[in-house]
């Protein structure tokens, strides 16, 4: 495979072999269990290309050198690298679901003084979140005053620091707010000059917390419904099947799982739930 050039018209070029790219590669493994395999070299190269000029550097090998000794430069090449696209409402389908079936008996809970609680993991720039619990809001400020005074919990978890401070200032382009069904959108989001900002009703409900979800999670306590979806079509078959099991750990009996569209249960796993819609899964009672 040829090194990867960056285009004549930027302001440096900087020459990218396969083996800085095996190296790279090694690293987010290591860290975080995704694959990039040569196929996404273009893209390794369009992620960590501004780090290697912010650096002051002139070649990726230098950069490698850098990551293995400087702890904050590793941070921000994985947060680079692991950043990837979502959208409010997005697989809407599953919002759906738990609305229709999760959230009746959660609501019920909540007026008799009990607690809920909610994971988005892998909530990225926290669309996720922000959408579940505008969807639990509903159009009505009054309701999710009323919310708002229960102990209804939503924990947002994402491995980048980077775009974990982007979710908690619950600030989007309109673009992306455009998303948003408009009679959620009027209730719970005020446009601020070129940008839309999450109500603080909604941004409160939320904690957003750094994980790497190969590591020790330090949760005790179990959820009702864990969101995690488009994160592990990334991983090879083991780590997938090992992070299902954890998350199967983690979920209350009878609570609801949701993956993305793309992605499966392993078969291992796969008996611990009933599957309840697409990429919808409900926990077994023991």
């Amino acid at each position: 495979m040829s090194a990867v050039m960056l285009a004549a018209n930027r302001p440096t070029e900087f020459r990218f072999e396969p083996a800085d790219h095996a190296a790279i590669s090694a690293f987010v493994y290591d860290a975080a269990g995704i694959l990039l395999p040569p196929g996404k070299m273009q893209l390794v190269y369009g992620r960590l290309a501004p780090r290697v000029r912010a650096c002051g550097l002139t070649c990726f090998a230098d950069y490698i050198d850098l990551i293995d000794q400087d702890e904050v430069e590793r941070t921000r090449a994985l947060d680079a690298l692991t950043t990837n696209h979502t959208s409010f409402f997005r697989e809407s389908h599953h919002f759906d679901h738990f609305m229709e079936h999760a959230w009746p008996a959660l609501d019920q809970r909540l007026a008799s003084r009990g607690k809920v609680r909610i994971w988005s993991a892998a909530c990225s720039s926290g669309e996720e979140p922000y959408s579940l619990l505008m969807a639990m809001f509903g159009t009505e400020r009054g309701n999710g005053q009323r919310l708002a005074r229960t102990d209804l919990r939503v924990l947002g978890t994402d491995l980048s620091t980077e775009i974990l401070e982007a979710a908690r200032a619950g600030r989007y382009s309109l673009e992306t707010a455009a998303s948003i069904p408009q009679p959620l959108r009027s209730v719970w989001v005020a446009r601020d000059g070129d940008q839309a900002e999450v109500h603080p009703l909604v941004r409160e409900r939320v904690a957003f917390r750094k994980l790497n979800l190969l590591e020790s999670w330090p949760m005790r306590g179990m959820f009702d419904a864990i969101f995690c979806r488009n994160v592990m079509i990334y991983f090879d078959e083991t780590t997938k099947e090992r992070l299902q099991s954890r998350l199967a750990d983690q979920l209350e009996p009878g609570g609801f799982l949701y993956i993305g569209h793309s992605e499966r249960l392993a078969a291992s796993v796969a008996p611990r739930f009933t599957c309840v819609g697409r990429t919808t899964f409900q926990k077994v009672a023991s």
